[in-house]
């Protein structure tokens, strides 16, 4: 016979989201998904009407539940609206089914975020996406080094055999567009190097990061912190995540100083919180680290969103579209993923780390 204890952590690591009502809706026990589903703590769900929880719930889903629970019936319904307490809109699918525990009748909901798994096909289709243009890339820059190697080195040699100089500028010139275009080639290929991973509390990153952008502004650019001390140390390559952090950070300040000139106004908010049983790509991960830069500066066009992690795509007549692909590639190599969400005063980097816990080797 299995232990009570067995179930409470088989439906502690659900990812689907599990209430238990009794007849005045009170909310009896839920488990963590559905505290992650509705944003918030477990204790505040408890006790609480489940109607309570939101803003709106779905009519037609709390209209059933009496009937649920005088037939013994189940009820699915797809996609229903609620709206939780932060104003976010949520779309999710419910399963509702009565049972009778100790004599007293329950209903225990289900609900799965349609939210999530669209983004969760998103994130996919992100990935897939920068894995063909990573071997694009690839191939294409290589294609070109080779001759641009040849190029160069023929410069030189002419070089050497001229005679008048005031030729040798223009020697001098496909030497230097060369190196340029060398250099270019190289960071569009990343860093072969591998991960020195060591484990690390990821608010020092962010730390380091805020000073520097905080030097940068001169002090003008007011930045929020909003950590979760709780989270533990993360096994990541410090410098490289430093890097990934900075060139986020420095995009919110070069949108804010285009916007305002760098006024008073002008804030960049990094928040940090963990997510339990939360999924990146294929793999589902026990505990994640959610680190979001948020800015309020003029927002991203919903055009250029879609491909701001492509390289040598920039907003900025002297950018190289370099910056954000390489952040992409560093939070790939350490199993993550960063997406971006933007409207007019409120540009949000999310970044998802997987938290590998040394207990677990």
């Amino acid at each position: 016979m299995l232990s009570s204890l067995f179930h409470r952590r088989v439906l502690e690591n659900l990812s689907t989201a599990v209430f238990l009502i009794n007849r005045k809706l009170e909310v009896i026990y839920t488990n963590p998904a559905a505290g992650m589903l509705l944003q918030t703590s477990q204790k505040r769900i408890l006790t609480h009407q489940f109607t309570s929880l939101f803003l709106r719930s779905d009519e037609k889903l709390v209209n059933e539940f009496s009937s649920i629970l005088d037939t013994g019936h189940t009820y699915t319904q797809r996609e229903c609206q609620f709206v939780l307490s932060n104003g976010q809109n949520l779309l999710a699918d419910c399963s509702v089914a009565s049972n009778t525990i100790d004599g007293n009748d329950y209903l225990i909901i289900e609900m799965q975020s349609k939210d999530r798994l669209i983004r969760i096909s998103r994130e996919e289709q992100l990935q897939e996406n920068q894995e063909t243009a990573e071997i694009l890339i690839r191939g294409l820059a290589h294609e070109i080094k080779n001759p641009l190697g040849g190029i160069r080195g023929a410069a030189q040699l002419l070089d050497a055999e001229l005679t008048v100089p005031d030729h040798h500028e223009y020697t001098q010139v496909i030497m230097d567009e060369s190196d340029r275009l060398r250099n270019l080639l190289d960071r569009m290929l990343g860093s072969n190097k591998a991960l020195n991973k060591t484990y690390l509390n990821i608010h020092e990153i962010l730390e380091r990061v805020c000073s520097l952008i905080h030097a940068e502004s001169g002090g003008h650019i007011q930045i929020i912190k909003d950590y979760d001390p709780s989270i533990p140390e993360l096994n990541g390559d410090k410098s490289q995540l430093i890097q990934a952090f900075l060139n986020i950070a420095k995009n919110a300040l070069q949108a804010l100083s285009k916007q305002t000139g760098v006024g008073s106004n002008a804030q960049i908010t990094i928040r940090t919180r963990t997510l339990r049983q939360f999924t990146i790509g294929h793999c589902r991960h026990k505990l994640v680290a959610k680190i979001e830069i948020i800015d309020n500066g003029p927002g991203i066009s919903k055009d250029f969103i879609q491909n701001i992690f492509y390289p040598m795509i920039s907003g900025r007549a002297e950018g190289t579209g370099l910056g954000l692909s390489i952040t992409q590639s560093i939070f790939t190599k350490h199993d993550g993923l960063v997406e971006c969400e933007s409207k007019p005063g409120k540009t949000n980097f999310i970044v998802y780390l997987p938290l590998e816990l040394k207990h677990e080797h």
